[in-house]
């Protein structure tokens, strides 16, 4: 079974488009975070969230690093601007880490979701 699943998630990611791939991920980004919001208080929560904010970090350094690329396509001024965003990201991260609240997570559930809206070109 998972060796089906291993080749279809291959032909997902050869088939879907940059801006595809990236909304698909800021989207299990923020669907991780929720999920850790929803299971609170149930036993693991804290290895969820750790989870959870490990990949969101993941996801951001990855973008960080190819924004800054001196051969990224993006406008300088985009590139600062989710740059800058990503500062953000990180130290919301950071202060996450330190005390746990579920409302913390809010913010980068929103950036996420919405980002990943504007890459598919709607309003999810």
């Amino acid at each position: 079974m998972s060796a089906g699943i291993n080749a279809y998630k291959q032909t997902i990611k050869s088939t879907l488009s940059g801006r595809e791939l990236e909304a698909s991920i800021l989207s299990k980004a923020a669907r991780l975070l929720k999920s850790c919001q929803e299971h609170w208080n149930e036993e693991g929560h804290f290895k969820r969230l750790d989870e959870a904010l490990t990949f969101n970090q993941r996801v951001w350094t990855i973008f960080q690093d190819e924004l800054i690329r001196e051969d990224n396509p993006l406008p300088a001024e985009l590139r600062g601007d989710i740059l800058n965003l990503s500062v953000f990201i990180d130290k919301r991260i950071i202060e996450i880490m330190n005390d746990p609240s579920p409302d913390k997570l809010d913010i980068i559930i929103n950036i996420n979701f919405n980002l990943a809206a504007g890459l598919r070109g709607s309003s999810e």
